[in-house]
């Protein structure tokens, strides 16, 4: 395979990890390093620099789109930021002190939890739990649109939010990811957020949290110009196209489509780690 042939195969997956990290908040991330590591033998210390870089345009291309139709909950957002930034920081630089074999299981360790968790429904009794006084302190609780209207919802549990917040930051800097997954998780099910408001703030956090890690690969020589541009200019195609089908898309589908890629990409990012092959 030739450098061009390299070029146009990496964008065409870039595509794809853009339009389904917009779509369910992942970043695109969570695609892009599997991708570069399984598909085309990428260390993986300079697929998780590219992927850093896919994160932060995933957020630049879609959070626009979100912030005007309304669904993302920006106090959340730039609240929980605190914690994800100050996690991406130390996670990326445990990332250049790790080996790669270890820092591709623990990634697939990741995704196989995310997988499990965001299948869990919640039940009426969760749903209708009172909001506590962080939330009205920090006037918390948001909206968004629906077809029958607008939606307004409370945000519940915001210590355990955070505390899973910057357990995501560290690891979006150990493992190149957005950590998209553990976001929308940490709101989706702990703060009792509405799925779609949960993975619009996701992309709105995402940016923030890769741009706070990045620097440390850019430090340590792990970012590669050649792999990084056909990845951003295909990750902001995708994110565009995926932030204008998230809106009429079913949560349930959404929920389904999150888990099952996740956890046979988890399944197979652990093999190949353990197995020497990446």
């Amino acid at each position: 395979m030739n450098v061009i042939e390299f070029t146009i195969l990496v964008w065409l997956g870039s595509i794809f990890a853009g339009f389904f990290g917009s779509l369910t908040g992942l970043g695109g991330g969570v695609i892009i390093v599997p991708l570069l590591t399984l598909a085309f033998a990428v260390d993986v210390h300079y697929a998780a620099g590219a992927a850093l870089i896919s994160v932060i345009a995933t957020s630049a291309g879609a959070a626009s789109s979100y912030l005007r139709e309304g669904f993302t909950n920006v106090r959340v957002g730039m609240f929980l930021s605190i914690a994800t930034t100050v996690g991406a920081l130390f996670g990326a630089s445990l990332s250049t002190v790790l080996p790669a074999k270890w820092v591709e299981v623990i990634f697939g360790a990741v995704l196989i939890v995310s997988a499990y968790l965001s299948r869990k429904a919640r039940t009426e009794r969760e749903i209708e739990e009172a909001p506590g006084s962080w939330v009205q302190k920090l006037r918390l609780d948001g909206r968004f649109p629906t077809p029958q209207g607008v939606r307004r919802y409370h945000v519940r549990r915001v210590p355990l939010g955070f505390l899973i917040m910057s357990v995501a930051g560290t690891l979006s800097g150990l493992l190149g990811i957005g950590a998209g997954a553990f976001k929308v998780l940490a709101m989706d099910q702990a703060m009792r957020m509405p799925f779609k408001a949960s993975t619009t703030t996701s992309n709105f956090m995402i940016g923030v949290t890769a741009a706070a890690g990045v620097g440390v690969y850019l430090n340590n020589g792990y970012l590669d110009p050649g792999l990084a541009m056909p990845v951003m200019l295909g990750v902001v195609i995708g994110s565009a196209v995926g932030a204008r089908v998230l809106i009429g898309a079913e949560s349930k589908k959404l929920r389904i489509v999150f888990s099952i890629i996740i956890m046979l990409l988890g399944i197979e990012m652990i093999y190949n780690g353990l197995a020497g092959k990446l």
